[in-house]
């Protein structure tokens, strides 16, 4: 397994797509602290060259992380890469080597890029903007609650795209879990004592208690994202790896 997972991480070098995007959002990280910065210039009286509010922008993103993570995982996992697997199997090189090789290296580098832009955020939050002793905190604090529901995002994609499962159809599937899943569980549950509340516990919610709390500057550990997330991504694992051990490969 070692040895796949090194001839993979020097193929994953080489594409330059995902270079280029990582290079994009980290630089778009730059310019929203610096046109923060420029405009407070400009206007002294302008609210929102703080760091709470630069950092409130990455709390109210969850979703589009996680389709940032969908476009990560397409460059990692483009059909060129899937194409190889059939050659590989006939190496000898077992389903089960391939799956999770694939998303450990897949799921390493998109956390590293996650890691590198918090740390950059924060770099430029407390250097550029107007900030106060808990930005930091609360920051770090909403990140980590939102980290287990992203990475399931990431997860899903992953294995979906391991399946052969077509581009828009993930697209269309992350957008209702991890959007507007909670209106829909909001309506069907509603009618059901003991069940009205479920909707409390969809991604969507999650990540909008998590938004809230940082705006009131009191953000709580929340064990239901990490319950949710982690549950999320197990289901996610354990039905792909079974599938992908069983499916035909062309």
């Amino acid at each position: 397994m070692i040895n796949y997972m090194k001839s993979e991480y020097y193929r994953l070098l080489r594409k330059k797509g995902v270079h280029f995007t990582s290079v994009i959002c980290l630089l778009l990280i730059v310019v929203a602290a610096t046109v923060l910065q420029y405009l407070d210039k400009v206007d002294p009286t302008f609210p929102y060259a703080t760091s709470n509010y630069f950092y409130s922008n990455v709390i109210a993103l969850g979703l589009i992380i996680i389709i940032i993570g969908f476009i990560f995982n397409s460059a990692l996992t483009s059909k060129d890469d899937m194409s190889l697997i059939k050659q590989t199997v006939s190496f000898g090189i077992s389903r089960n080597t391939i799956f999770w090789s694939k998303l450990i290296l897949t799921l390493s580098y998109f956390v590293l890029i996650c890691v590198i832009g918090i740390f950059l955020m924060i770099a430029l939050g407390e250097s550029l903007l107007i900030t106060d002793n808990h930005s930091v905190h609360n920051f770090l604090m909403a990140s980590v609650n939102m980290a287990p529901l992203v990475l399931s995002g990431f997860i899903l994609t992953h294995v979906l795209k391991v399946m052969k499962v077509r581009d828009v159809y993930i697209f269309i599937l992350l957008l209702f879990i991890y959007g507007f899943s909670s209106n829909l569980v909001r309506m069907l549950f509603r009618p059901f004592q003991g069940l009205s509340d479920v909707y409390k516990y969809m991604p969507n919610t999650l990540f909008n208690d998590n938004l809230g709390n940082y705006i009131v500057e009191a953000v709580p550990f929340s064990y239901e994202s990490w319950v949710i997330g982690i549950g999320i991504s197990l289901f996610v694992l354990f039905i792909g790896a079974n599938r992908f051990a069983k499916q035909n490969i062309d």
